[in-house]
């Protein structure tokens, strides 16, 4: 019966093998799932741990007065709390990226989950501000470890087509419902029970999403020896692939980890600091550190372009069409999704004076829009060209912090705020969805950890980055209020969406529809080549054989002409010689 079963789930609408049917094989389960709870699990297991990140991000600022004070931080350092977290998961991203590219995404994501819980754990009993920011670096590195590799998992486990997209649209929506998460869990913790709760509740969270992770993830994890626990596909059964064996040849790039890890923190902390250093950008730290991050990343660059044999970046990374110019707007795309969410929650919270419960419910349309447009898009998303929804996700972004950046001192919710909302969802989870699905798919399965990296890297250095320079704008206005400091940092990620929605103008993207994957592409390209081959060397055969029989016909016709010159001669002299006349 289980035969009968999988030989039907194997075999087309048509009743052909699945694998001549591109379409369908893009909406059924993918064979690494045993079951749909299985599938259900593993799609848990992913989204939670994308919650779990935007959690322990959004809900910190809002336990931090009580947080601060209890632990007796000063207000110069206070901001550091909360920028660590951010700045060591986006500076530490592309080495553990590699490691789960080299180990497998089971292994990572798990490993990295376990880290996460336990110093999230942890961090609920510190008892002073050292342990605070130990804590939350820690924090980091978990979250750089599980989130490339689960894009690396998605990336595998699910070919092109309609059930990808919306798997992929349902895990960029849980980011907006992490934020809210984490501001919904900060508000009742502080008002309520202890800022420690904060980091308590998220470890239990923490801990079922890992419990569920280690029984549902697909086991790809590989053994440098040559063993391996994945199949032909990349996920599954005992058998060594082609993708396990180019996975086994990759190393790590310490050259690249020396100078971008270091490169990365030094600029960005330099970035971020300035607007609280205490001669602003003439402080002698944020020189040197500014001067040092700057020369790292020139020094990277040459390493990795010059010297690594198997660079953190490699340059094919970017050799898809669009794919330069997709990063960069992605940059700017996110920076101004850090803008509107900290900002936002910011100018509610201090200038219009709500409770951080009443603050979470302002967000409820971010939700509850981000779970319909992952949705819906999932259904659709292989129905319209990637260039047009990039399009429409550009100008949600700059109409939902622009509409804060005119908003009035006493401003109705439904005129300003809630339209704010949607349009930032729209923003965030078209521009999540369709760059994911467009980086996964046109990168091989040895590369997904490394597309896992590069899609967060930008998330998050997009974010800290920009919103070190948001800090500065406000700094540098805070002569004129709190509220018109704020509209000038809505100002601000006004003019980097603008900048976004523009370079999405020079991209080229498709409709994500049921394609075949980039190793049945370099197959199918790899066989027509040597199809090609085999017809010159079977042409240049046919033509030196024709050759060489034109050339025997020449031959013989020779030989036959010259024999027949002979017998003419030889005639000629038999004939009796003609009488003489007279």
């Amino acid at each position: 019966m289980a035969r009968h079963d999988d030989a039907e789930r194997d075999a087309g609408p048509d009743g052909q093998p699945a694998e001549f049917d591109v379409e369908f094989l893009g909406r059924r389960r993918p064979a690494v799932f045993a079951s749909q709870w299985s599938e259900l699990g593993f799609c848990f297991s992913l989204l939670g741990s994308m919650l779990m990140a935007e959690y322990f991000v959004s809900g910190f600022h809002i336990i931090l007065p009580p947080l601060a004070s209890e632990l007796d931080i000063p207000a110069a350092s206070q901001t550091w709390p909360s920028s660590v977290f951010s700045l060591v998961t986006g500076a530490f991203l592309l080495p553990l990226g590699r490691l789960g590219d080299m180990y497998g995404g089971y292994l990572t994501f798990n490993a990295g989950l376990a880290w996460f819980f336990v110093w999230c754990l942890v961090a609920g009993f510190s008892n002073n501000y050292l342990m605070l920011i130990v804590c939350r670096a820690l924090q980091g590195l978990g979250s750089a470890a599980y989130l490339p590799a689960g894009i690396m998992l998605l990336g595998k486990s699910y070919r092109p087509g309609p059930r990808k997209n919306l798997v992929f649209a349902l895990y960029g929506a849980f980011a907006p419902v992490g934020f809210f998460f984490g501001i919904l869990i900060g508000g009742v913790s502080g008002q309520f029970l202890s800022w420690r709760w904060y980091f308590w509740l998220g470890s239990i969270v923490l801990g079922i999403v890992a419990a569920v992770s280690f029984l549902t993830i697909p086991r790809d994890f590989r053994r440098r020896d040559g063993g391996s626990g994945s199949s032909g596909s990349g996920i599954g059964s005992g058998e060594e692939s082609d993708d396990d064996k180019r996975c086994r040849e990759i190393r790590m790039d310490w050259w690249g980890v020396a100078t971008i890890v270091p490169g990365l923190l030094l600029v960005v902390y330099a970035v971020t600091d300035s607007s609280h250093a205490p001669d602003g950008w003439a402080s002698p730290q944020i020189i040197v550190t500014l001067v040092l991050g700057v020369a790292l990343l020139v020094a990277a660059w040459y390493v990795e372009s010059r010297v690594a044999a198997q660079p953190l970046l490699p340059g094919d990374l970017f050799a898809p069409r669009s794919m330069k110019t997709l990063v960069a707007a992605l940059f700017f795309a996110y920076g101004t999704f850090g803008l509107f969410l900290f900002y936002s929650s910011f100018y509610i919270e201090t200038v219009l004076h709500k409770s951080p419960l009443l603050t979470a419910v302002w967000y409820v349309p971010l939700i509850v829009g981000g779970v319909v447009i992952g949705t819906v898009g999932g259904f659709t998303l292989h129905l319209l060209p990637g260039r047009i929804l990039l399009a429409i996700s550009g100008a949600g972004n700059v109409l939902s912090v622009l509409l804060f950046a005119i908003i009035p001192e006493n401003p109705n919710y439904w005129a300003y705020v809630f339209p704010a909302m949607v349009c930032g969802t729209i923003g965030i989870d078209i521009t999540y969805t369709v760059s994911n699905v467009f980086i996964t798919t046109n990168l091989p399965a040895h590369r997904q950890g490394l597309a896992g990296a590069l899609i967060n890297s930008l998330l998050f250095l997009g974010i800290s980055f920009f919103l070190g320079i948001g800090d500065v704008v406000v700094g540098e206005t805070a002569h004129l209020g709190l509220r018109k400091s704020y509209q000038a940092a809505f100002w601000l990620a006004t003019g980097v969406a603008g900048v976004a929605l523009l370079l999405y103008a020079f991209v080229r993207i498709g409709s994500a529809k049921s394609d075949l994957t980039m190793e049945e592409r370099e197959q199918l390209e790899a066989e027509a080549r040597q199809q090609t081959q085999d017809t010159t060397v079977t042409a240049a055969a046919a033509a030196a054989t024709w050759a060489s029989e034109n050339a025997t016909q020449g031959a013989d016709s020779n030989d036959t002409s010259a024999t027949a010159t002979d017998t003419d001669a030889d005639a000629e002299k038999s004939k009796p010689p003609a009488p003489k006349g007279h």
